[in-house]
């Protein structure tokens, strides 16, 4: 098992040198990033532009200037500033990411949970009200737009807290402004507060179609000879789904998930912007508006590092739910 993890994480490597490289050039090619600063009236001196070009390495050759931010990274663990301030990216970009993590972990193990109790059941009872009930809510999710669910629940969130006279569903922020209750009860019930909402948005986007893939995995694998054969021994009806259906059926799962996780933080920037959280997806869109070149790099780089991450995982899961993949 070792030698088949260090395996795959050696072809990752070269799977994230290619991302970084395209991510620049995609980012080079946004436009220039200095724009704010010609197009001001009154023009500043050339002096000035000159001197902030040579500060964030844009008189240089674009292999130079890729060169010096991927290996301030590696070496310094630097992204270096933003344009058009002195903030650092890093500072920002954890920051950010630990708001949008939150939302993220959340959406995904509520929706695979779901996903995973309907998807079986459904396979299951084929064709029965739960099947056809199941089928309906979920393509009734899948072809909701996730502004409009988003902005739909916002506005059953305003009306409930209105009409108990209560704050318990937060719609605004991830947090409460101010901050009335440092206390770690008060704490908790206001992140939960404020979580509650997009976690639903994003959660029952991701089980919408994950609940679909299960099902269609599970009949498949239902179907096979050897579940027949397990069942031809005498082996008990749960001993056959949970240790030889549901262990294989898996399998496409975590490959479907994984890839989605990138869905999943596309969906989160909508989301965000909805609940006007200050996660990933606020970070991006200023650095879009802003041309903030250095935040884009920082935004592309951690999410091509998660998803590659997160299909690394895929890949030892595949070894963990069938071991003849990791013997191949």
């Amino acid at each position: 098992m070792l030698v088949f993890v260090i395996r795959r994480v050696l072809i990752s490597i070269p799977v994230l040198i290619a991302s970084t490289i395209l991510t620049f050039i995609i980012v080079k090619l946004s436009g220039n990033p200095l724009q704010y600063l010609i197009s001001r009236s009154p023009r500043p001196p050339e002096s000035v532009i000159k001197g902030r070009e040579h500060q964030l390495w844009l008189d240089r050759s674009w292999p130079s200037q890729y060169w010096h931010w991927i290996s301030n990274i590696l070496f310094h663990w630097n992204f270096g500033p933003e344009v058009q301030s002195t903030l650092t990216v890093r500072s920002q970009l954890f920051s950010a990411l630990g708001v949008t993590a939150r939302l993220v972990i959340a959406s995904v193990v509520i929706a695979l949970l779901l996903a995973v109790i309907t998807g079986v059941v459904s396979a299951v009872k084929q064709y029965s009200t739960v099947d056809y009930t199941t089928t309906f809510v979920g393509f009734l999710f899948l072809s909701m737009p996730t502004f409009w669910f988003a902005i739909l629940l916002k506005e059953g969130g305003v009306k409930f807290n209105e009409g108990l006279n209560t704050h318990f569903f937060g719609t605004i922020g991830e947090r409460s402004v101010p901050i009335t209750d440092h206390s770690f009860g008060g704490t908790i019930y206001d992140i939960l507060g404020h979580l509650i909402l997009p976690t639903i948005v994003l959660g029952l986007v991701g089980y919408a179609s994950w609940s679909r893939f299960t099902r269609a995995s599970m009949l498949e694998v239902l179907n096979s000879d050897y579940v027949r054969l397990a069942r031809s021994k005498g082996v008990g009806p749960r001993t056959v789904l949970v240790r030889h259906a549901l262990r294989t059926a898996l399998i496409p799962l975590t490959t479907v998930t994984a890839l989605d996780v990138a869905a999943l933080l596309g969906g989160a920037i909508v989301t965000e912007h909805v609940f006007q959280w200050q996660g990933m997806g606020n970070l991006f869109l200023n650095a879009v508006y802003g041309n903030d070149f250095n935040v884009m790099l920082g935004w592309l780089l951690v999410s091509a590092v998660i998803v590659i991450a997160f299909n690394l995982l895929a890949d030892i899961l595949y070894g963990v739910l069938d071991p003849r993949i990791r013997n191949a």
